[in-house]
Order: C-alpha cells, then structure tokens, then sequence
C-alpha cells in the first residue's frame, strides 16, 4: 500500500496492525523453536516489533488529539542474545531447521516490506519528527532483516544459529 493514498492517521493505523501481527508472528516462532538461540532472538524481535506498536500508538493519539508529531528515540537489541551458550547440538538443531528456516525466510520478506512501508511514510511525511521517525523505523527493520539473514544463512549452510556469537 502507497501511503499517499490514505491520510497520516490510516497509514499509522495500517503500520500499528502490521506490527501487532510481526509481534505475534515473532512470539509464536519464539514457542516453536528448539534452538535456545532462536527462542532468545525470535522473541527479542517481538519485543522489538510491540515496542513499534507502542511508539506508533503514541504518535496515532497524539496526532488525533493534539495534531502533533511525536520523537521517537529507536530501539536496540537487548545484551542478552550475547550471551546465550551454545543451545543444541547440531544434531538438535538440523530436526527442526526446516520449520525454522521457513519462519526466517517469512521474516525476512516481512521486514523488506514494512522497511519499504516507513520509507515511503518517511517520503510522505512533511513533519520532521515523523519524517524522523519513520526513517528510524525503517533502520530498525533493516536491521532486523539483517540479522533474520545472518540466522537463515548460518542455519541452512552450517546448522547452527549464529545468535548471539
């Protein structure tokens, strides 16, 4: 969906579902998952994506209430991914890649998508504070399709997560 063809208001509400449904998407993995490494990322991600949905509702109420834009400071992984051990052996690990590798591979179409989505709500956005905002959130689901690759690549040529190493 082109943001230009709905208001502010609808195109925040559009990325809010989006999110919620990331949120879930990245819980439901982080249950299904064997690898401790993958549980510890999967749900880091859906912490990451219910702190978009928060940061969205915020700018929503503030722009219907009050009509103005919000800042918003971004969100980083938290330390303890890097610290995990070594989870499963890979033995372990290569019986559940397939489902695995099939979350990530969903994951990864999803983050360019919503990437694509703040791009063209950043372009769209005279404010500079969602202007602002809506390039972070673009950076953070770069990022996040970033590290969904390192994890498919390090899954499916070694069997192993990378998580946290």
């Amino acid at each position: 969906m082109k943001t230009t063809e709905s208001s502010p208001l609808e195109a925040i509400k559009t990325a809010m579902a989006a999110e919620k449904d990331a949120h879930n998407f990245y819980s439901r993995a982080a249950q299904k998952t064997q690898s401790p490494k993958g549980k510890d990322m999967f749900s880091q991600l859906a912490d990451f994506e219910m702190n978009h949905f928060r940061h969205l509702k915020a700018l929503y109420d503030s722009l219907k209430g009050e009509g103005k834009w919000i800042a918003y400071s971004g969100t980083t992984f938290s330390a303890k991914g890097k610290k995990m051990g070594k989870g499963l052996s890979i033995e372990e690990e290569v019986g559940a890649q397939a489902d695995e590798l099939d979350a990530l591979s969903i994951a990864i179409k999803e983050e360019k998508k919503a990437q694509k989505y703040y791009l063209d709500m950043a372009q769209d956005t005279a404010d500079p504070l969602g202007k602002d905002m809506f390039k972070k959130l673009a950076r953070e689901e770069e990022l996040h399709e970033r590290v969904l690759n390192d994890q498919f690549y390090s899954l499916h040529n070694n069997g192993v997560w990378a998580w946290g190493d």
